[in-house]
Order: structure tokens, then sequence, then C-alpha cells
């Protein structure tokens, strides 16, 4: 299936929200309608085209994004399904990086949940346009007017309805169109495909024309067009409306929202019109820009490429994927210029050249040979020999560096280890793939046991990777119990020498530093500067003792968790012509950052989690009691339908089979979401015990 459709035509479009709010099912209905597929996939039934994992059709939810293309009235649209669960949370955030528009898709009961606060605010940060679906508006405790007032409330957004629902719960028949100012009535036989357009019903009258005057009059606020026909008292034409909501959205101002049930079959195809009227084409989105090659190292002078076919080709490889039959695949986004398949690219990132053998169109599992990419495009390249997450592929006569991904360090780990033998290679091999697939998962070795440890963004997360390993990679393993993932951090100032000097095959090595040490603000890592005037160390060996310093700081002094937001200051040292060397520098650094450490009252930081449980309101007091055992901190409470809300911050340590006790509390019904909120220091008893414990191996 060629691209043979204008740029303008073209939607770059993520489909976002907590889990179980409806994306997948959303997707698969857009999919139906569009004509991509003869029947919709349902997740109940594990039969859906986009979770096309074992695991995502036995578990019911996405845990990989996957990528899909269909047409809508003329439009070419490129759809990533993403994650709902915060263990996934890095999916969303490198598909929104190269994504032009969203879809946020909200649960009509739940409105605004934590998952979907965390994506909204990966969205903003990425500049992203969105419009929302505010979805289940056939279930029991459904509210469409209480779901668009949490997204001012949760979320700051400025929402706008255009559509109204016809009915609630069981009720729920069709949707109201506050642009065309007609209703329409889905026809259940042929799964909503075919529909009747009618009048707004009669008892609905006064709603929808105060609905309507406030949508325009909303409109006139943000878009000077608009507000030159508000104050004039002329009423926009549908074009017009249109138009000025299209500039709004665009510009971030307002957020178009529909209503329906994916599930039901019912508003889906209002939403699509949506993504084509209001969501940006690769043409309505700023330049895309970089840094300009300086001595084959990226440098200060930024350039920028237009959106064309015309400028030199320039991609962002923003997923890679382990595929049994065609190998890697490197899922890129190509924002200039055009490629055709066996052409050589140069890899920015890494300085070497790449031919890519094979352009692929991705349909979920699927795959499409393509001749060719260009601008705009979302494809999968295969045959490469080296290409990571987050490198800039572009021709080889104009490279520029686009900025790379960034994600969040993980926050759990634990032990892994063959069963056998012939495991051990099998298994290097399998978590190397699944590293290279997953930014947030990372493997290490353990300095003192040698033992391999995995590290993920919580219990799912690994459960996942584990089982993976276990199917697709045939690797047996024996794993240890998931552990917390700890910092280290420092309280007050301290002023440190650190020396070294010693003969090593008859040569001296000496040198001597001198290092402040203090702490740095919240979520700033280590920094480094130096403050030695001109000659006090030669310059050479500054980045030698910047990069030690912080290499020392991987490993603190309390129990061997890295240390984090500190500052470091190179204030003096000492050298000798013909005998400091490298070595020397480097050794006296790490010295002085140890034993700087242990002089600045250590203390031992703990990842606190945002937590949400939602249960019936005879629980209350139970569910309560239990956060506040597990040193939990209740901040909040609301009434969300017929269920109690419960907000609270508990440290991470304490929610480690969480699920099971809550379902235990609440008879099954009762469910809870968390994410990280931040590193706070572990009480001295706590701490005591995991210093100890350390001491003990």
């Amino acid at each position: 299936m060629a691209r043979e459709i204008a740029l303008q035509s073209v939607r770059n479009i993520g489909i976002m929200a907590h889990i179980d709010a409806g994306k997948t099912t959303t997707t698969e209905r857009i999919l139906y309608y569009t004509g991509r597929v003869h029947r919709p996939g349902d997740v109940d039934d594990g039969a859906t085209q986009m979770d096309y994992m074992e695991q995502e059709r036995e578990r019911g939810i996405t845990i990989m994004s996957a990528a899909t293309t269909c047409s809508w009235k003329g439009h070419w649209i490129n759809i990533i399904d993403t994650p709902g669960h915060v263990d996934f949370t890095a999916e969303v955030e490198r598909s929104l990086r190269v994504l032009d528009g969203a879809v946020a898709v909200f649960c009509g009961v739940g409105g605004v949940e934590p998952q979907s606060e965390t994506v909204w605010r990966q969205a903003d940060r990425y500049g992203v346009p969105r419009v929302a679906f505010i979805n289940k508006m056939d279930r029991m405790g459904a509210d469409f007017g209480r779901a668009v007032q949490s997204m001012v409330d949760r979320l700051g957004a400025r929402p706008l309805p255009l559509n109204l629902p016809i009915g609630a719960e069981d009720g729920f028949r069709g949707v109201v169109d506050l642009l065309e100012m007609s209703a329409r009535l889905y026809h259940d036989e042929d799964l909503g495909a075919t529909f009747d357009t009618v009048a707004v019903p009669e008892g609905m009258a006064d709603e929808v024309a105060a609905a309507r005057a406030e949508l325009v009059e909303r409109v006139a606020e943000v878009d000077e067009e608009l507000m030159e026909l508000f104050l004039a008292e002329q009423e926009p034409d549908l074009e017009q409306l249109k138009a000025g909501i299209r500039r709004a959205t665009l510009a971030g101002e307002l957020v178009p929202v529909f209503c329906g049930s994916a599930l039901k079959n019912k508003g889906v195809q209002k939403l699509l019109d949506g993504i084509v009227e209001f969501l940006p084409s690769p043409l309505d989105r700023p330049a895309i820009a970089g840094r300009a090659l300086v001595d084959k190292l990226p440098g200060e002078r930024t350039e920028s490429r237009a959106p064309s076919d015309d400028e030199p080709f320039s991609a962002l490889a923003f997923k890679i994927l382990a595929d049994p039959f065609a190998g890697r695949l490197a899922f890129l986004r190509v924002y200039s210029g055009s490629l055709e398949a066996g052409k050589v690219v140069l890899n920015v990132n890494t300085g070497k050249k790449e031919r890519i053998q094979r352009l692929l169109r991705i349909h979920a599992d699927k795959r499409e040979d393509l001749k060719e990419t260009r601008t705009g495009d979302i494809v999968a390249a295969v045959g490469f020999k080296q290409i990571r997450t987050g490198d800039t592929l572009t021709d080889l006569e104009s490279p520029l560096v686009l900025d790379e991904m960034t994600f969040a360090e993980p926050v759990i780990y634990m032990a892994i280890e063959p069963k056998t033998k012939a495991d051990q290679d099998k298994m290097a091999d399998a978590l190397q793939a699944m590293a290279d697939e997953d930014p947030s998962f990372q493997v290490r070795k353990d300095p003192d046991s040698g033992q391999t440890v995995v590290w993920g963004m919580g219990e799912l997360h690994l459960e996942i990777v584990i089982d993976r390993m276990r199917r697709e990679y045939k690797v047996a393993c024996n794993v240890g119990r998931p552990q917390v993932a700890y910092r280290e951090t420092i309280t007050r100032e301290a002023t440190v020498r650190g020396e070294f000097e010693r003969e090593l095959a008859g040569k001296s090595n000496f040198a001597a530093v001198e290092l402040v040490i203090a702490p740095g603000k919240y979520g700033t890592g280590v920094t480094f500067a130096n403050e030695v005037g001109p000659g006090v160390i030669p310059a050479d060996f500054v980045p030698f003792i910047e990069s030690s310093a912080k290499q020392a700081c991987e490993t603190g002094v309390l129990a061997g968790y890295p240390l984090v937001d500190l500052s470091i200051r190179l204030v003096g040292g000492k050298w000798v012509d013909g005998e400091s060397t490298e070595m020397g520098f480097r050794n006296a650094a790490t010295s002085a950052i140890w034993d700087g450490a242990k002089h600045a009252d250590p203390a031992l930081l703990e990842p606190v989690m945002a937590v949400e449980v939602t249960a019936p309101a005879e629980f209350l007091g139970d569910v309560t009691g239990h956060l506040n055992s597990r040193r939990g901190r209740v901040t909040g409470m609301e009434q969300r339908g017929g269920d109690q809300i419960v907000l609270a911050e508990v440290p991470l340590v304490e929610m480690f089979g969480y699920a099971t006790q809550l379902r235990s509390l609440t008879q099954g019904r009762g469910v809870f979401s968390m994410q990280l909120a931040r590193y706070e220091k572990v009480p001295e008893k706590v701490a005591r015990e995991i210093t100890r414990l350390y001491a003990g191996t």
C-alpha cells in the first residue's frame, strides 16, 4: 500500500490514555471503519490486531506500542497505539517524540486518571496538539460533563466539546454534532459502520443550543478571525468554524472533545473526522532542528530541515524491535527528504555508514515491503548493522544531529541466572535484544557478586521481561525477588583532598586534587565545575578528573547505591611534571569522592510512589488503614461515581504484593495505579537495616 497522497493530507498520530480507558478498542474500530480490517478485534477475546504479543492478549493490556496505517476521507493516517500502564511509559515517550498529533482517550466513568496525567504532560513537553475522546459512555456511572471537567481540574486543559451524548449508560444511542447541529444514531447490525443522520432530539434542543453558543464563544476568545465575526454578531458558517477550531488546536489553545463507546461501535467516525480536520499534518509542525557537525562532532550551530521531499534526507530511529522473521527492525520517522531501499545513509551518532536493505510499512505484526520512504512517513528499516534508539540517520552529504530522547531511570531490579550452561549464551543474547528494544530496561553486572541484574520500571515490567525470555527466546532461568533501586545523596557540604602516589612498572604516578562536594537540587544528578586557576592542574587532566569523579558516584558509601543530586567543584590540586599521569588523577578523584561523601552526612533515598486506589465506599476505612500500615500518607479523597478514590504516597518497597492484598480487602472490587512521585530520605530505622544487610554481604 504505497502512499500516493499529498503531505498536507498525512496525519501521524498516537492513541494515548490510562490503562483500561479503551485505547486499543478505539484503534480497532478506527481500522474497521477505514476498511483496514474486515472485522474489529476484541481485547477481552484476545483477538485484537494491535495487541499481537501473547502476553498482551492474555492480560488484555498493551505492553509494546504498535504501528499501523489507514486512510479516511482522502487522508493518510499513521497510528501508534501506546501502552497505558505506567511501567511502559518509555513506549509512550518515544512515540510522542516523533508524532505530530495525539488522541487522548478518557473513560466516561473515571475521567482523567493517573497515567492520563503522565502521558498528557509528556505531550505537553513535546508540544503535541491533541483531540480527546470520552469513551465508554455506555458504562454504568458514565458522565460526559464530569469527564470533561476532570480535564480542566486535573490537566489544566481547555476542552472544547464538539459532541454531546444522546442518552447515557444502557440508554446511550448516539451523539449530537455541535458543528453540524445534527444527531447520529448508529446501526448495531453492522457494528456501527452505517448510521442515520437525524434532527437533534427535541428533549435536547435547549441543551444543544446552549452548548453550541458556548462553543462559538470559546473559539472566538482564542481566534482573531472568529472574534471579528463574534463582535459583529455574525454567525460563522461551518467551514469558518472548523478553520478556527483547527487553528486553536494547532496552537495548543483548545482540545476538541468527542464522545462515544468504541466497544459498542458508537462515535468513532466523528473522532476520525476530528483527526483529519483538526490535528496537524507534518507541514503544520515546526521544521525539525538539529546540531550541525563540526570536525565530525556535534557543534553549537543549529540547522533546520523543512518537511519536504526536496530537502536532504533526515530521520530519527525512535524504536528498535527484534523480529523473529525479519531480524532487527528500526522504526523511523522521516522528517525530510526521501530514501530508496538499498541506499546508504549516515548514522550521525556513531559516525558509520549504514545500508538500509529493506523498507517496510508496518501493520501491527504484519509487514509490507516499500521501494522508498518519503517525508512524513513512519516506516521500519531492515538490514542495518548498528542503529540504536534515538540515533539520527541522514544522507551522507548533509549530516546533522537531532535531539536524542531521554528516559526515566528504572526503580526496581532483580538478579537473574541461567538454569543450565546451555542457557547462558542464550540468556545474554536475549537480554541484550530486549535492552536494545526497551531503553527503560537495563542489564548490569553486580561488581561484588558477579550476578546479572536486570532493572525495570516496576514488577509488571520485569515480569513481562522474564516471561518473554522463557517463551520467545526459550531461555530457562532462575530469578531473585524484586528489589527497590535506592539512591544515596549527601546532606551537607564537604571539602576533601584526594591523593594518589604509587610506582608502577618503574614509573612514578602522582596526583592530588581538592574537591568541594555539596548537595544539589533534586533531579539534577551529578554536576561538575572546574574552578582552579591556570597552571594549578594542566587542562588536559581535568576531563579525567571529571569523568572519574562522576563514575565514583555510581557507587555510594552507605549501601553501594548511586550517589545523586550533588555538585562537585574542582578547587585545587597538585601535579609534578613527568610524574603526574592520567591514572594518578583518576584515582585521586575517585578517593576524594568516596572520602568526601563519608564526611558529608550521607543519606539513603527511596522511591515514593503516587498511588490512586479506587474501591467501593464501604471499604474506605480498610483501604486507608492498610495504606497507613505500609508507611503511606493519604493525601486526598474524592467521590467518582459510586466509588471512593483514595490518593496516597507510599514507598515503593511497601507496594510489593499490594494488588493481591487490595483484592482481599475489597472482595475483589478494588483497583489501583501508581507512578513515581519522587525520591525521599529513608527513615532512620529502615536505613539502618538496609546498611546492615549491605555490610553483611
